[in-house]
């Protein structure tokens, strides 16, 4: 068994951690999003009718907190080292959560037009950058085998 082979529990824990905490964060924004369009934007009853369930707002709301809090942060740990922005996990976070976003934003603003679509790109991009940063300096944090040094290392002009 390798070094990373042990390691693997620690950063799958580090990663739903950090997505645990990066959906917090995104919630605030989408809040926001909610109170600033006049719940007109339904997060939630959008999710449900993505996933063929429209009306259902609590399974909406369950789908939202498992797939930011469970499979997001798998897929991260999973694909982290092919993420640009390394060696640093926060900016890998940023990169990855910007992929989620484009999805979440092609998906997800087919009913919204005018001045909404503008205040729902950009508060739903701010969720979602602070979740993928959030995600990836908790996981960094836990991730046993991360030095902070190593990061600063590859930010130092030669």
């Amino acid at each position: 068994m390798g070094l990373a082979d042990r390691n693997r529990p620690r950063q799958i824990l580090g990663a739903i951690a950090g997505g645990v905490v990066g959906m917090a964060a995104m919630s605030i924004a989408f809040a926001l999003l909610e109170v600033e369009t006049r719940y007109e934007v339904g997060i939630f009853a959008g999710i449900a009718r993505f996933v063929m369930l429209p009306g259902n707002l609590l399974f909406g709301f369950l789908v939202f907190v498992a797939f930011g809090a469970v499979v997001w942060p798998l897929l991260f740990v999973l694909f982290e080292d092919r993420i640009p922005g390394g060696p640093d996990p926060a900016r890998r976070g940023l990169v990855f959560a910007t992929l989620l976003w484009v999805l979440f934003a092609l998906t997800g603003s087919g009913e919204v037009t005018g001045a909404t679509l503008l205040i729902y790109g950009s508060l739903t991009l701010v969720g979602h950058l602070a979740y993928g940063f959030i995600l990836g300096a908790v996981y960094g944090r836990i991730r046993p085998d991360f030095s902070v040094s190593e990061v600063r290392e590859s930010r130092e002009v030669p």
